[in-house]
């Protein structure tokens, strides 16, 4: 039986193959062990869940508090940004930014220095808007209610992930090792049956 429904006949009868004959010690250790893995896969759903819950928590309280401590400024170019840009992403294709010396006041008003991201080839005197903390000094934007969000996600299906590849990585181990066995007892049958058939 082929398609959808043929695998998943095969995955019944290896699940459960009940008073079969034919079923070996092996394939009843593999039946075991692959319900263990089914069974570890949907127990692992609500630790996951739980996990991601707490992440996202997590990242909220930072979230929060990141806001109560940084705030926006408006940096300004001291020279001239350069015409070559700077790559951001993973597979090196270059971004229309590149860092470039400015200069911004904090909240008390001394003068900071340093280098910001601003438009490749923007002039001198160029506004750029930057994040501060508490001390005046560069720091990122402060993280968003919805990347808290895909973070708890994230959390949850990496954890979910992570005990579920192990349970199979598990279930393969034995099943290789199985398949050993039961090749070698096909090896010694047919040794064996050869041996008898001279006589």
């Amino acid at each position: 039986m082929r398609g959808p429904s043929g695998r998943i006949a095969r995955f019944r009868r290896r699940l459960h193959p009940g008073r079969n004959p034919i079923a070996r010690a092996g394939d009843r250790v593999e039946a075991l062990l692959l319900m263990l893995v089914v069974a570890g896969a949907l127990l692992a759903v609500p630790f996951a869940a739980a996990f991601g819950s707490d992440t996202y928590a997590a990242q909220t309280t930072r979230a929060q508090e990141e806001r109560t401590t940084r705030h926006p400024a408006t940096a300004v170019s001291l020279t001239a940004a350069s015409g070559q840009t700077y790559g951001t992403d993973g597979a090196g294709a270059p971004a229309d930014q590149t860092t470039v010396e400015a200069a911004w006041f904090d909240a008390r008003g001394a003068r900071h220095t340093g280098e910001v991201l601003a438009d490749a080839g923007s002039p001198a005197g160029t506004r750029v808007s930057v994040w501060l903390d508490q001390h005046g000094e560069l720091t990122s934007e402060p993280l968003s209610p919805s990347a808290s969000a895909a973070d708890g996600v994230f959390a949850a299906i990496l954890l979910w992930v992570a005990v579920t590849g192990a349970l199979a990585g598990l279930y393969g181990a034995v099943r290789f090792v199985v398949s050993r066995f039961h090749a070698a007892a096909w090896d010694r049958a047919w040794a064996q049956a050869r041996h008898d058939s001279r006589f």
